[in-house]
């Protein structure tokens, strides 16, 4: 399975761990395209070493591909929410990760869209507990 895994990077790099964990354990599902985000060395100013239309034409392109995309919406981002929209408009199952005790509140747009699962949870090991469920090969379709 290819996973495409999108968490802020240019919103702020404060839940940059929590990307890595996640990451982490999702490797144990499948590829995961956009690994990178969870990368301690990158920071707010994003991928240096490529222009912007470069990062834009690999993510749709790994957007187009991937079989399960993933956000963790706790830190509000264009981007992502950019990403959300292109991923609902080609078909794909998403899956959107907030924390509970975030500082900022989740977008209506994000929450009250029936096309998306949104799981609230605590720490890592909810989000662990949530990834198990939602992606047991049996459960997983």
């Amino acid at each position: 399975m290819k996973i495409y895994f999108a968490g802020a990077i240019r919103g702020g790099r404060e839940d940059q761990q929590f990307y890595f964990q996640l990451i982490q354990e999702l490797k144990n599902y499948g590829t995961v395209l956009s690994e990178h985000v969870g990368a301690e060395s990158l920071n707010s100013m994003g991928e240096q070493n490529l222009s912007e239309t470069k990062i834009f034409e690999r993510d749709i392109r790994w957007l187009s591909d991937c079989d399960l995309f993933i956000a963790e919406v706790s830190r509000p981002s264009l981007g992502v929410g950019y990403e959300i929209a292109m991923a609902e408009k080609s078909g794909k199952k998403i899956l959107c990760f907030y924390r509970k005790n975030s500082p900022v509140q989740l977008s209506a747009m994000i929450r009250g869209n029936p096309d998306l699962k949104i799981f609230d949870y605590e720490n890592i090991d909810d989000a662990r507990k949530i990834l198990k469920e939602m992606l047991d090969p049996v459960r997983y379709r």
